[in-house]
């Protein structure tokens, strides 16, 4: 549990910067936190996946595992936010 909020606050955090870099791709505030609470669970989810020790070993005591998770959820949280932006200009274009 500790490992998701741990994905969605770092996806939220990373959709927002996202956002607030790319002002074209930008879905507001709300899409963008919504977009990078997805994101960052995928992302977080898709780390663990891919087998990174770090993120196998994500205990609560474990930095490199939290760090792993914060990194995956902030990337994937901006990931998404980024392709949901882009969708968004090419369906009102």
């Amino acid at each position: 549990m500790e490992q998701m909020i741990i994905q969605l606050i770092s996806g939220a955090v990373g959709g927002n910067a996202a956002g607030t870099a790319m002002k074209d791709l930008s879905l507001g505030t709300i899409g963008n936190t919504i977009a990078g609470l997805i994101g960052g669970a995928g992302g977080g989810q898709l780390v663990a996946l891919l087998g990174s020790g770090a993120a196998m070993a994500g205990g609560s005591g474990d930095i490199m595992g939290m760090v792993t998770q914060v990194a995956g959820g902030a990337g994937g949280g901006a990931i998404l936010t980024a392709i949901a932006g882009m969708i968004k200009n090419k369906m009102s274009s």
